[in-house]
C-alpha cells in the first residue's frame, strides 16, 4: 500500500526531494529521469543494500507464502510451486516455498538471473512449459500479463495463481473474467474460475499483492531497516538541501552500514573488527603480490 500526496505545481520549489521504497516505483522514476519528466531530486530506497536484501527477500518471501496459505489453506509440501522472476522478492519466494517441501520452478527473461535460480537448486524453464507442471503460480516480476490467458487455459485443473509483485495487472485478470463460465467465492480472498472448458483456476487476492490482500504484509522486523533508510533520506535531503539535481540517487554505503549495525546492535549480535596490521594488509599492494 503507498500513501500518494498530489500537491500544487507551484509548490514544488518547497519540496526537498522524495524517497520511494518500490521496485515498480524507482523503474519509473529511473524512466521520468531519462526522459527529462523528474521534478524533484529522488533516492531509490529500495536500492539500499539494508532494504532489498532484507524487506525484499525475506519479507516478500515470508508474507507471500503466508498470504497463499491463508488464502487457500494448502499443504505446500509436495506440491509444484511456480515462481515468475528471480529479483530479490521472487528469491524469498522461491526460498521460503523450497524450504516448506514444494518443487520450485522459475521463470526468467534474464540469462544472469535464470542461472542463478539454477545454481540455486530451482528448475528453470519458460512459462509455457512451466504452466503445464505447477499446482500454484506466483508472478513477482512488476510486469503486465506475465501470466495471461493462453497460460491459464494450459494449466492444470484447480491451478492456484497469485501476484505478489506489482498491482494486478501481473495477472490477465480482464481475459479471465471474459473467459469465465462462473465465478464464486471459495473462501477469504479465494475465488474460483470455472472456465468454458469446465477448468477450474483459483485466484488468491483477487490478483493484487497477495502478501497484503490475503495477509498482514511484512512483519515489522524486517521493516524497521525500510523505515530506518526513509528516515536517513530525509535528513539526507536537509543536508543537501539545494544541492541537488533532479535525479534518482542512491543513499550513501555509509548509511547502509549505519542501519546495518543497528539491526545487529538490537538482535543482540557483536561482530568482529579490523585490526590495524589487517587494515593496512587490505589497502596496501606491498604484500600478498608475490
Amino acid at each position: 500500500m503507498r500513501l500518494v500526496c498530489i500537491l500544487p505545481r507551484k509548490q514544488l520549489p518547497e519540496i526537498y526531494g522524495s524517497c520511494e521504497e518500490t521496485t515498480t516505483g524507482v523503474i519509473r522514476l529511473k524512466a521520468m529521469e531519462k526522459d527529462k519528466s523528474l521534478k524533484l531530486p529522488v533516492i531509490a530506497v529500495n536500492d539500499s543494500d539494508t532494504k532489498h536484501l532484507f524487506d525484499n527477500r525475506y519479507g516478500t518471501g515470508q508474507s507471500t507464502i503466508d498470504g497463499i496459505i491463508r488464502a487457500t489453506n494448502m499443504l505446500l509440501a509436495g506440491k509444484t510451486i511456480v515462481v515468475a522472476g528471480y529479483g530479490w522478492c521472487s528469491r524469498g519466494i522461491a526460498q521460503r516455498a523450497d524450504g516448506m517441501g514444494a518443487k520450485v520452478i522459475v521463470t526468467e527473461i534474464d540469462p544472469v538471473k535464470a542461472l542463478e535460480a539454477a545454481m540455486d537448486g530451482n528448475q528453470v524453464m519458460p512459462m509455457k512449459q512451466a504452466v503445464k507442471l505447477g499446482d500454484i503460480f506466483i508472478s513477482a516480476t512488476g510486469d503486465k500479463h506475465v501470466l495471461f490467458l493462453e497460460h491459464m487455459l494450459a494449466m492444470k485443473d484447480g491451478a492456484v495463481v497469485a501476484n505478489s509483485g506489482h498491482f494486478n495487472v501481473e495477472i490477465d485478470m480482464a481475459g479471465l473474467e471474459k473467459m469465465k463460465k462462473s465465478k464464486r467465492r471459495m473462501r477469504h480472498q479465494l475465488d474460483e474460475y470455472v472456465l468454458k472448458s469446465g477448468k477450474r483456476i483459483y485466484v488468491a487476492g483477487e490478483g493484487r499483492l497477495v502478501n497484503l490482500a490475503a495477509a498482514e504484509g511484512h512483519p515489522a522486523e524486517v521493516m524497521d531497516m525500510s523505515f530506518a533508510n526513509q528516515a536517513l533520506a530525509a535528513e539526507w535531503f536537509v543536508q543537501k538541501k539545494g544541492k541537488l539535481e533532479k535525479k534518482v540517487y542512491v543513499l550513501p554505503k555509509k548509511l547502509d552500514q549505519e542501519v546495518a549495525s543497528l539491526k545487529l546492535k538490537a538482535m543482540g549480535i557483536q561482530i568482529d573488527k579490523l585490526t590495524p596490521e589487517q587494515k593496512h594488509y587490505l589497502t596496501s599492494w606491498t604484500e600478498g603480490t608475490k
